[in-house]
């Protein structure tokens, strides 16, 4: 049961990035791992709610009217049972809370070295979406040494994995536009079944659409007609070329926050997936 204070808030899209700007420094507060289940209270505006969510990017509460919000990690940012606390990402016992990338990804400490790419791969449906993946995923990957390569769609993704031949010292991620039940991609994601093999997804017609169209100083993306590519559609609505468009898009793209949090928690599945110790391979596809 929730405690009372559980009434403040409101549903939001995106991590609140600087929930409490300046925690004190007199004593570090205790860390604890954000536990699925966890009841918790933000310092900043005492929203209070459980742990449904803990991802590189942050933790998501969900208050007992089912409202829920999303919190980057930040030091001394929460309270149990009146307690001030340090929430982080759950971690494997006997291990210290890793440092991070700008996207929450985990970076070694030191100096970067040259690294033999990792037999692992992400695969996404286009150039656009590999591109917004470096842009925000871009150190996390490289410090894992995994490549992220366009599939240049998936219709064909069941002969594709076959070919690419998964295994448990060679995993396969893959992430989908549109992956909603009844949809094309779907029923394509529901051709493969493979322990080596993770189909993640989000319900965007386009990858386009998985950045918060606040970035470009909007409310909303525009309507597109039925019938219309999407792409094309919005940069005829915004007297755009694509292209042109897209590369200002993306340049306006500087972390996880400017991405709608459907697509950073299929992104951040596909990279833990692809991360995990060999034998620790779970079964979920598509």
């Amino acid at each position: 049961m929730l405690a009372a204070s559980c009434d403040a808030g409101v549903m939001t899209g995106g991590f609140d990035d600087d929930i409490l700007a300046a925690p004190s420094r007199r004593s570090a507060p205790p860390v604890v791992n954000a536990a699925l289940g966890l009841v918790v209270e933000v310092r900043a505006d005492g929203f209070c709610g459980d742990v449904v969510a803990a991802t590189g990017a942050g933790v998501t509460l969900r208050d007992r009217k089912g409202r829920e919000r999303n919190f980057a990690w930040r030091e001394g940012a929460f309270m149990i049972d009146g307690a001030v606390v340090t929430l982080r990402r759950p971690v494997a016992s006997g291990t210290t809370p890793p440092r991070r990338s700008a996207a929450g990804g985990v970076l070694a400490d030191g100096p970067r070295r040259a690294r033999v790419a990792s037999p692992h791969r992400i695969w996404v449906e286009g150039r656009h979406d590999a591109e917004l993946l470096e842009q925000v995923w871009g150190d996390e990957l490289r410090e894992l040494a995994v490549v992220v390569e366009p599939l240049h769609g998936a219709d064909d993704l069941a002969a594709a994995v076959a070919e690419f031949r998964p295994g448990p010292g060679r995993r396969l991620g893959v992430l989908l536009d549109h992956l909603v039940p009844g949809s094309k991609e779907s029923r394509i994601a529901g051709t493969v079944r493979d322990p080596d093999v993770l189909i993640t997804g989000h319900p965007f017609v386009d990858v386009w659409a998985g950045i918060r169209p606040r970035a470009i100083d909007r409310e909303a993306w525009p309507e597109v007609p039925l019938g219309t590519p999407w792409k094309e559609g919005v940069c005829d609505a915004l007297g755009e070329s694509v292209e042109g468009f897209w590369a200002r898009l993306r340049g306006r793209v500087t972390s996880f926050a400017d991405l709608e949090p459907e697509l950073v928690g299929a992104v951040e599945r596909l990279i833990d997936f692809v991360a995990e110790p060999e034998g620790d391979s779970g079964d979920e596809t598509g």
